[in-house]
């Protein structure tokens, strides 16, 4: 990582490494930290971006907070993991903040597969995620309620994946990539 690119980002980096390990502990991020972070996007793009990069947070923390806030809606997230991006979004924009997700779920799903192993739990997360996606498809004719509520009941893994690990990673590497093809 670039020596500016590792100054510049310090404050997100050293708030997502402190969100994952709580959220690793707990499985729950602090209001704190993700507002804080949040202020701290918004307030270094006003600072040292005027009006342009104020627009460009503001359009990042709206673009992190859309996608896991369809998955906080059918109750596949917390609220704290549609605060964490919103806030990751706002220290770089729409379009890292999207890709920061979709890594995330890339690594995230890992984590899974490689806790479900590990638990001896792998046929129970099959069935499990075949059955929530029948009934995700038959939602018209089931109801989001049955499809939400069969979500909750199929917990394959003991403890629930802490979203902030995978995100933590997740930045590292948008960030790398970033700065390796010169953005």
């Amino acid at each position: 990582m670039g020596c500016s690119v590792l100054v510049a980002t310090a404050p997100l980096i050293g708030s997502l490494a402190l969100a994952a390990v709580i959220d690793g502990r707990c499985r729950r991020i602090p209001n704190w930290l993700t507002f804080g972070l949040l202020l701290g996007g918004l307030g270094k793009a006003l600072a040292f971006g005027g009006a342009g990069r104020f627009e460009t947070a503001l359009l990042g923390m709206l673009a992190g907070a859309a996608l896991p806030l369809v998955l906080y809606a059918i109750s596949a997230l917390g609220g704290g993991d549609v605060k964490l991006l919103a806030a990751i979004g706002a220290w770089v924009g729409p379009g890292p903040a999207v890709l920061i997700f979709m890594v995330e779920a890339v690594i995230g799903l890992g984590i899974v597969l490689v806790q479900a192993v590990a638990q001896r739990r792998t046929g129970a997360l099959f069935r499990n995620s075949a059955l929530i996606a029948v009934n995700f498809a038959g939602v018209s004719e089931l109801g989001l309620k049955n499809a939400v509520d069969t979500g909750k009941s199929c917990q394959a893994i003991r403890r629930p994946l802490p979203f902030a690990v995978p995100v933590f990673f997740a930045t590292l590497i948008v960030l790398l990539m970033g700065q390796q093809f010169g953005r």
